[in-house]
């Protein structure tokens, strides 16, 4: 489980909205520039369920569960890839069928339309996965 300490600067409802510094492992981090950051300095703005009950102006523990952080990073890079592959082998052993289409022809064809599907799935997956509290982050404790 990762965990970060931040400072909540606005509670709505069960979430609260909390301002956290980047750390060190943000400097490792593949996706350190799609983070919500404020002007591209080392402050960041996280939505997270607030379980603790925390009010605007605590400082707080916050976390995130790691096997759903894999999860949602399999769906989003890994899923289209193998997509765009299986549809390309498709299309390789599809052509054999066809005569009159060329092979390498008919595995770009459907490796690019198998890409192109995968994204209307990663998308109606997301979606779900988004309102689940499994894959939101949570404030855990006030410091």
């Amino acid at each position: 489980m990762a965990t970060e300490e931040g400072t909540v600067i606005k509670v709505a409802g069960a979430n609260a909205l909390v301002k956290t510094t980047r750390s060190s492992s943000c400097e490792h981090c593949s996706s350190k520039g799609s983070c919500m950051s404020k002007g591209g300095g080392n402050e960041m703005e996280v939505q997270a369920l607030n379980l603790a009950g925390a009010r605007e102006g605590d400082r707080v523990k916050i976390s995130f569960d790691t096997a759903s952080l894999l999860k949602a990073s399999f769906l989003l890079y890994v899923f289209p890839i193998l997509c765009l592959i299986a549809g390309a082998l498709g299309g390789q052993q599809l052509s054999s069928s066809l005569t009159n289409v060329g092979e390498s022809l008919l595995a770009v064809i459907c490796g690019l339309a198998a890409f192109g599907l995968s994204f209307f799935v990663v998308r109606r997956v997301s979606n779900k996965m988004a309102v689940k509290s499994d894959y939101q982050p949570k404030v855990i404790r006030i410091l």
